[in-house]
């Protein structure tokens, strides 16, 4: 049961975190996109700019920010990279990759640009 549990406390999450782009004005245009790499939580616009949000849920944010591996960044990455190339401007559109935590309060704190291609 307690898988059970963390899939849906991380699709709340996702929830939550759309909305807050939404409020800010950035539009989340996809959800649980797949690529070659594997999936991308939330896709959101900010003008021109394509952002690829990696959400992550746990009790606090530092627990949540543990949880990111380089191999899942390089994952996204490579998926980040498909999604791109099917932009007007490809590869050149410009791009960023930020984290969004959600503590066990639903609080949530964004890591703007948290890793670089």
């Amino acid at each position: 049961m307690s898988g059970q549990r963390s899939y849906y406390a991380g699709l709340a999450a996702e929830d939550q975190v759309a909305q807050f782009y939404g409020r800010q004005g950035r539009p989340v245009c996809a959800r649980r996109w797949r690529g070659p790499g594997g999936e991308i939580d939330l896709i959101a616009r900010d003008g021109a700019e394509v952002i690829f949000i990696e959400v992550k849920q746990a009790r606090t944010h530092a627990w949540a920010a543990e949880r990111i591996t380089e191999r899942q960044m390089a994952r996204i990455h490579a998926s980040a990279a498909c999604f791109l190339g099917g932009e007007p401007a490809g590869a050149n559109t410009p791009a960023r990759f930020d984290v969004a935590l959600v503590d066990a309060a639903g609080r949530i704190e964004i890591v703007e640009n948290a890793y670089a291609a």
